[in-house]
């Protein structure tokens, strides 16, 4: 069974009140199939989660790019040449929902982090909850949110990019696509590069529907060799879109100097 085929749930009751706010995207973590998850992960450099929030929940998070009091930062990718479109970095404390997504999906990703590490010889292992390893990374001087609300309209896209934040980076993100394809906006499509130091480069189009989450690797994925493993490295971006608008959640675990 893959991961996506192993989060066919009965769909979590959807309701216009600050009910979105308290539904339990835990129950749906719970029935995904790991084992299945982290082969496709290793294998591809991310892995999709199917419909891990509601409609509702997904307008309630977009809903909330307005209201700057959520935000400790606000970043116009043009002036930077990151691309064309706007994102804002949550401020402490993080709104529930973002903040019961963080620390609900780490303990399913941190054992397969230290599996990563290992294979690719990389000292640094990583605790079992989120609150252990953001004690380690505001110890370090990392202690600005980086969990992020993005927004592209007509025309915005997004350059190829690698989020590392500091010396202590945790290898997976997660990235929420709160619009729908097709109704919301064209194009805009999350798109994924791998450079491998032994075969030629490759790229993909990750497939993405309104409530899905991607995981994938921050910056490099271990690859089998004769001799073990070695590293190719990984960066991510949004191409083009035609048409409507397009917000995104991103859940980046590891906080920021």
């Amino acid at each position: 069974m893959t991961a996506q085929a192993a989060l066919q749930l009965e769909p979590i009751a959807a309701h216009h009140h600050p009910a979105v706010w308290t539904e339990l995207p835990e129950a749906r973590l719970t029935a995904i199939e790991w084992p299945a998850f982290e082969t496709a992960l290793t294998r591809d450099g991310y892995a999709v989660l199917p419909s891990l929030l509601t409609p509702d929940q997904c307008r309630s998070v977009a809903d909330l790019f307005p209201h700057e009091v959520q935000f400790r930062s606000h970043i116009v990718m043009e002036r930077y040449a990151f691309g064309r479109g706007e994102y804002k970095y949550f401020r402490y404390p993080l709104p529930d929902l973002v903040s019961r997504l963080r620390v609900a999906l780490y303990p399913h990703l941190a054992p397969i982090a230290n599996r990563w590490h290992e294979a690719m010889r990389i000292e640094g292992r990583f605790p079992a909850s989120h609150g252990e390893f953001k004690d380690i990374c505001h110890r370090a001087g990392q202690q600005r949110p980086t969990p992020l609300l993005l927004r592209y309209e007509a025309n915005d896209y997004c350059c190829l990019h690698q989020d590392l934040y500091g010396e202590h980076v945790f290898p997976f993100q997660a990235v929420f696509l709160l619009d729908e394809p097709g109704r919301d906006f064209e194009g805009g499509e999350l798109l994924l590069t791998e450079s491998d130091p032994k075969r030629p480069g490759r790229a993909e189009v990750v497939p993405l529907r309104q409530g899905d989450a991607v995981v994938f690797a921050v910056n490099h994925r271990p690859v089998r060799s004769t001799r073990g493993f070695y590293r190719a490295n990984l960066r991510h971006g949004v191409s083009k879109l035609h048409r409507g608008e397009r917000h995104t959640l991103g859940i980046i675990f590891h906080d920021a100097k």
